[in-house]
């Protein structure tokens, strides 16, 4: 069980790494006046919009993959593929850091995913939930055995996930359909911090009620 945390933990560092490089080359492509401000968003190419989100969907695949290589059961599955989705998201942001000094401050926006619709939020909103992933995938993974969870755990979690997405998917949500002119002149604005809030909460909870019912099982 520590190898396998180890070796997921090694792995999603490693792949941040790699993301974070792809990231800064788009940047000094696009953004080549100054890579550090991101918005107004400058409008990929068909080609590289193409490949950004093939590229992120590979990412998930892999994710999935490592996870299912390493860990057998839904539940312990699961838990590794949060485990490392939580620590990729959160190293691209510490090699970005590292490489270009980017994020510049705590309330920074990002584009954070192109799938289905960019995602547009502060980088820390992210970072917050990977947080919790990675503590809970690595709590799961720490302990033996299959873990069981129930219906209510499941309906929380899911209405939690579904208020952080939404908070997510909303500021772009106005732009669909308007062109890509409506992109190029987006400025950051409100986001839902009190749906996200709730959102998160719900989702800490639900993981953390699920966890402390497989402990009580092995204990």
């Amino acid at each position: 069980m520590k190898r396998n945390v180890v070796w997921l933990a090694v792995f999603a560092i490693a792949m941040a790494l790699l993301e974070a490089a792809v990231v800064i080359y788009l940047r000094s492509l696009y953004y080549p006046g100054n890579i550090l401000k991101i918005f107004p968003p400058k409008i990929l190419a068909h080609l590289d919009l193409v490949l950004e989100i093939s590229r992120e969907a590979a990412t998930i695949v892999m994710l999935l993959g490592v996870a299912v290589l390493a860990e057998r059961g839904f539940l312990r599955v699961f838990a590794a593929f949060v485990y490392g989705f939580g620590l990729w998201d959160i190293f691209y942001y510490v090699w970005l850091k590292v490489f270009i000094g980017w994020p510049v401050h705590w309330g920074g926006w990002d584009i954070l995913f192109l799938i289905p619709w960019a995602w547009l939020g502060p980088w820390i909103a992210a970072v917050m939930v990977a947080t919790i992933f990675v503590v809970w995938g690595g709590a799961v993974l720490s302990l033996p055995g299959s873990f069981r969870v129930s219906t209510s755990n499941v309906l929380i979690f899911t209405v939690g996930t579904a208020l952080v997405l939404t908070s997510f998917l909303q500021p772009a949500f106005g732009l669909l359909g308007r062109g890509e002119q409506a992109l190029a002149d987006y400025r950051p604005g409100g986001f839902w911090w009190g749906a996200y809030a709730s959102g998160l909460v719900l989702m800490a909870a639900a993981l953390a009620r699920t966890f402390l019912d497989g402990r009580r099982r092995v204990l």
